[in-house]
């Protein structure tokens, strides 16, 4: 007998191994000669002929050949055919037609199709493009057209509504399984028989899952009228999906799965026995696979399931695993005495699948990422179900020719099989399959409401709408019959001799830049080497103090516990003194004496010492910062990619200068992501390092420290001075000797440290500041419910909301606000407050009890006012807060960052939406926004008009990854640049600077007459100077664009040098206005700027002067002591960087209907 736990081992071991290796360990074991091969070949080549020469093609496969996602249209109507059946209101209707009809070039398929009512589709649908259409009109005609347009709104409406309504019927055999039965009567009279699917994907709240199960439940009982053989395989079938019965079908909540939904498996299992119907398990994502197997076999081992062969399993073949899986199955039919059902499909998250490995740092993929592979997969997936007809009934999915004929080829005549086709596609090939073989074929059909259909057509525009799929070549003419029935396992080795075009994760940055590797927290493999790694650390106590080259002269201790458990002591820290803080400026140097390449050695070599002690960090991130297993993967891989991101970076500034000292001050809420990144910015261009960690957080710092030390950093280049912000953060900003200051943490803070530095830095000192925000995002009804709702979890609540980044007030369409509540708190239910340590844990607690106190403050006001609209309870040991949702008008009634797991909500209609857009800018942040829409022309309309550093649509606004997504604010949110970007690192290095004269003051000017003259020019607009890709993973659009920023007063001393300052202000998009004696135009002003009034001149957004340094001086002590956001004094010759603002854009490309792009790379 097989052994069972042998064979979960090599499905492991098969997950990501590479592609190449697994299909050659299956060709060694195969048994099909190249007679066999040459005789499928044959005997396709004849099936593709008798296809195409059919005169009854299946109209989906016409319009999928027509339509398909390679184009835009087929896009288009994807997006229309599901958000029309879900969007409420009118307006929003109207305009999604307008964004997904009017662009699209409908009549270059005018006439294409072999359908008369495809051509139709077209004909209407590019005239209705045309009316709606409002680009290149003019004159009479154009307005003639917008009188059409308005007047036939309602008209097209309702037209393109029904079209779209057909089009989702010609999908689905039924809303309901009664009129599913109805509509498949006529094929069920001519021998085809059925497995319903409910539409629908997983589960979010447990009020979806009660609402699968019972949808299931009431489809086997009404089935079960139509069960009329003794044979299951003669009686109709049903398929559910896992993930549809529980809400939290996860690897992290294996227990509680195990318990609840085995219970519920069970329950419909037995209720199909009765019924003497199929029921078959549906394939889900890879990350599932393995908890599914334990699902399996628990069921399949109750003894009420004896004598029974209707159980199915679906296999999918693109998985490294399938045939394992199939072997796995066979051992478990003969330890049980089982007979079962196996459905083999080729698999339908294959996009997904990919994008999940390359985000999440995989080794490689658990799909192979040629289509030839997968066909070589299915083949020997094939030969091996068919030698198992004794306890396994194949079934064997497919729409293509050289499937059906490999396995009419290889079948024994006495082994039973059947055919399956999805409705609506493979019509003819199993029509003629069936006449010409006698073969049973079972049609799988779609049966639910057409608003459920979104994800069901997106996989199946996927798999058969890209160039390389059967459905798609055989009605491609160019393509011979030979073409099409190629021999797979020749196919393959000419794919894979051809260049990778599907990038691992290791290699998604280039090759000069590798990614930082990750851990799956659904993969046994890895969850194992977690807990082996970090055991050792989980009662260890750390003493940390400060690390500086000198003797140690600090005395006072703090014990430092762990924010869930107080009992769980971490271990001490001895703070530094004043005398500490003097012997490390002291002995401070820059690493200037260490060649460019050598640091970047360093730095590297720093990144692996990383990776290598994974288990201290993990250890060390949860019990001291409270971290969850999944963002403490996520803080050291973002160490990791600074690490390696900057000391490639360096290589551009290799002839460039060091300032020399950088004071970094790091916060608690990333204490080794941040900590470790604005120190390896500075050291990779050679300036020496004095870092203050969190008083928090500072044992994590003492580790990466030594980390640093580790790798090769001297001592007296990087120095750790732990302690109290107001006494040791203020000694080592505003000092002679410090060069420049790195800071993260909050904005009262950014302010007074810009102040110190005012007084008492060098004239030239950087002080880069990335600051908090009120962070806004909007949904609209177009918005697909589900991954909104996701994605606002994550934004919200993930790290228990202390992330600058995190989402703190939604805006929410009122047409869909009832619902989409009542969704988002039932998702919320099923979160999981505790010890982070514990992998089954979503929320951790908040940092200490004055972070406690604050948010709980918050919340007890917003109850008392009735506004409180949700909160979870949470533990009562530790700092722990549920989140909560709170009802605000807007974000005016906002006035301060809450960071904690606090959301408030806010509903608005779609007319609103221009001044939502003014009130977010006006708040004075502008850290992150999400937007979440299917609307491409309001996504833009509205990312467009923002003054916010990072937006997000379509997905969660949190998580910027290194080198892809740059981070950073503007306004009161952050200084710039961005961390993680093209033009950080130029801050850390010399710049040539004027050495100027003192101005003339003898012509001074009033503060009137300058505020006159600011408020006549134009308003602040900032307009985009260039935008650049970056890199990063598949379906995500990643850019990096330059603004300009603003309104800018050139102080010369002289005329000619202000001249050539408003030039440089005027090449940068930005506006001057020059105020020196003798200025003579429209935007200047002849006068002396007395320095002090700047303290308090409104309409500007810097100063640039080449003056001396007293004026220099005095000019940043009155910016310095403004009210409202950080005002940059600009004193280099070559400041045109200073002039730009950069703000990046992240769209989920998928969000919209699928990967295309990526799916055509596969072929």
């Amino acid at each position: 007998m097989l052994n069972i736990t042998n064979i979960r081992k090599t499905i492991r071991k098969f997950h990501l191994m590479d592609e190449k290796d697994v299909l050659d360990f299956w060709l060694s074991s195969s048994k099909i000669n190249i007679e066999t091969r040459l005789a499928i070949q044959e005997r396709a080549i004849k099936l593709v002929n008798d296809i195409r020469d059919d005169d009854n093609p299946a109209l989906l496969e016409l319009f999928l050949a027509e339509y398909g996602l390679s184009t835009d249209e087929g896009v288009a109507l994807m997006c229309l055919a599901e958000a029309l059946m879900r969007i409420p209101d009118s307006s929003t209707m109207d305009e999604i037609i307008e964004d997904k009809i009017a662009p699209s070039s409908w009549d270059i398929h005018r006439g294409n199709s072999d359908s008369l009512l495809v051509n139709a589709s077209t004909w209407g649908l590019m005239l209705t493009g045309k009316v709606l259409d409002d680009q290149n009109r003019s004159g009479l005609t154009n307005n003639l057209r917008t009188m059409v347009k308005r007047l036939g709104e309602p008209v097209i409406r309702k037209a393109v509504k029904r079209a779209m309504k057909e089009l989702g019927g010609q999908f689905v055999l039924g809303e309901t399984i009664k009129e599913a039965i109805k509509r498949g009567a006529k094929q069920a009279e001519i021998g085809y028989t059925f497995s319903y699917d409910m539409l629908g994907e997983a589960a979010l709240t447990a009020a979806d899952a009660k609402k699968f199960f019972l949808a299931y439940e009431t489809s086997i009982n009404y089935l079960s009228n139509y069960s009329e053989s003794s044979t299951v395989r003669d009686n109709p079938g049903i398929s559910i999906k896992l993930s549809a019965l529980h809400p939290r079908y996860e690897a992290g909540q294996r227990k509680r799965v195990m318990k609840e939904l085995v219970e519920r498996i069970l329950s419909l299992t037995l209720l199909a026995k009765t019924a003497n119907i199929g029921l078959n398990i549906d394939a889900e994502e890879a990350d599932r696979l393995d908890l599914s197997l334990d699902i399996i076999e628990v069921v399949l081992s109750d003894e009420r399931l004896a004598g029974w062969d209707g159980f199915g399993v679906v296999v999918q073949a693109y998985s490294k695993r399938a045939i394992a899986v199939i072997d796995w199955l066979y051992a478990i039919t003969r330890k049980y005495d089982r007979k079962i059902m196996v459905r083999l499909v080729k698999g339908a998250y294959w996009d997904t699948e990919i994008k999940r490995a390359q985000v999440e740092g995989l080794s490689d993929f658990p799909v192979f990422t040629h289509k030839s592979a997968t066909d070589c997969s299915y083949i020997f997936c094939a030969e091996k179900l068919l030698t198992m007809n004794h306890r396994i009934y194949p079934q064997f999915a497919t729409h293509n020719a050289n499937s059906v004929a490999m396995i009419l080829e290889m079948a024994d005549q006495e082994v039973n099989f059947e055919f399956q086709r999805l409705h609506g596609m493979g019509e003819a090939l199993h029509r003629i399959t069936s006449a010409n073989e006698n073969i049973r074929c079972r049609i799988y059909a779609p049966v639910g409401p057409h608003r459920d259909l979104l994800a069901y057509l997106v996989r199946r525009l996927l798999e058969n709408g890209a160039n390389s799929s059967f459905v798609n070549q055989i009605i491609d003419k160019s393509l011979t019959s030979e073409d099409i029935a190629a021999d797979a396992l020749v196919t393959v080795k000419a794919d894979f001799g051809k260049p990778q075009q599907i990038q691992k994760a290791k290699t998604l940055f280039g090759s000069k830049r590798r990614n930082s590797r990750g851990w799956d927290l659904h993969d046994k493999n890895d969850i194992e080497k977690i807990e082996l790694a970090r055991t050792n650390y989980k009662d260890y106590q750390w003493k940390a103090r400060p690390m500086i080259a000198g003797k140690i002269s600090g005395k006072e201790i703090v014990i430092i516990k762990n924010p869930a458990n107080h009992n769980d002591v971490i271990g001490s820290v001895t703070f530094a003194n004043e005398n500490d803080v003097t012997t490390a400026i002291n002995s401070a140097k820059n690493w200037a004496d260490c060649h460019q390449i050598e640091r970047s050695r360093v730095l590297n070599n720093c990144a692996n010492i990383f990776e290598k002690n994974f288990g201290q960090l993990f250890a060390v991130l949860t019990r001291e910062a409270g971290k969850t297993s999944s963002d403490a993967i996520g803080e050291l891989r973002e160490a990791v990619d600074f690490l390696r991101y900057y000391s490639n970076e360096a290589e551009k500034f290799s002839n460039s200068s060091a300032r020399g000292i950088f004071t970094c001050i790091s916060p608690w809420n990333f204490p080794l992501a941040i900590f470790t990144g604005q120190i390896a910015a500075a050291l990779s261009v050679g300036n020496g390092v004095l870092a203050k960690p969190a008083e928090t957080t500072t044992i994590c710092a003492s580790i990466a420290v030594d980390f640093f030390y580790q790798a090769g950093v001297p001592k007296n280049v990087l120095q750790l001075l732990p302690g109290e912000g107001a006494s040791i953060g203020a000694s080592i900003v505003g000092h002679k000797y410090i060069d420049g200051v790195c800071f993260t943490g909050s904005t009262p803070t950014a302010l007074s440290i810009n102040k110190s530095m005012a007084y008492y830095s060098p004239i030239g000192a950087p002080f880069i500041a990335e600051t908090g925000g009120l962070n806004a995002m909007i949904v609209d009804s177009t918005a697909l419910p589900e991954q909104a709702i996701k994605d606002i979890i994550a934004s919200s609540f993930q790290s228990a909301g202390q992330r600058c980044s995190a989402l703190r007030v939604l805006y929410l369409q009122h047409d869909i606000a009832t619902d989409f509540l009542a969704m988002l708190f039932g998702a919320m239910d099923e979160l999981v407050i505790a010890d982070p340590w514990l992998l089954s844990t979503d929320i951790g607690p908040v940092i200490n009890a004055t972070a406690k106190t604050k948010i709980t403050s918050h919340i007890a006001i917003a109850k008392k006012e009735n506004r409180l609209l949700k909160q979870l309870k949470s533990p009562l040991k530790g700092t722990f807060i549920g989140p909560a949702v709170i009802k605000i008008n807007g974000i005016n009634d906002v006035s301060e960052e809450i960071f904690g797991p606090v959301l408030h909500v806010a509903m608005f209609n779609p007319s609103e939406l221009d001044q939502i857009i003014e009130d977010i800018n006006a708040c004075g942040f502008g850290l992150t926004f999400g937007l979440h829409t299917r609307i491409d022309d309001r996504a833009q309309k509205i990312t467009a008009k923002l003054n916010i550093g990072n937006m997000y649509v379509n997905r969660n606004q949190i998580g910027a990854v290194v080198g892809s997504q740059p981070f950073g604010g503007e306004s009161l949110s952050g200084t710039g640049p961005k961390a993680g970007g093209p033009n950080y690192l130029r801050r850390f290095i010399t710049e040539k600077r004027y050495r100027g004269i003192k101005p003339d003051q003898s012509e001074p000017l009033t503060k009137e007459k300058i505020q006159s003259s600011l408020t006549k020019l134009a308003p602040t607009i900032h307009r985009k100077l260039s935008s650049k890709i970056m890199g990063g993973p598949t379906g995500e659009s990643n850019i990096l664009s330059h603004y300009s920023r603003g309104i800018i007063i050139c102080l010369g001393p002289t005329l000619e040098k202000a001249l050539l300052q408003a030039k440089i202000v005027k090449d940068n998009g930005c506006v001057p206005l020059v105020i020196v004696p003798g200025a003579r135009n429209s935007s200047a002003l002849s006068g002396f700027v007395k320095r002090e009034d700047l303290s308090s001149i409104d309409g500007f957004d810097a100063v640039v002067v080449w003056s001396n340094k007293q004026d220099q001086r005095a000019i940043k002590i009155a910016l310095a002591n403004r009210a409202g956001p950080i005002i940059p004094l600009i004193t280099q010759l070559d400041f045109a960087e200073r002039c730009r603002l950069e703000r990046h854009l992240c769209v989920d490309t998928t969000a919209a209907g699928g990967n295309a792009a990526l799916l055509a790379s596969s072929s």
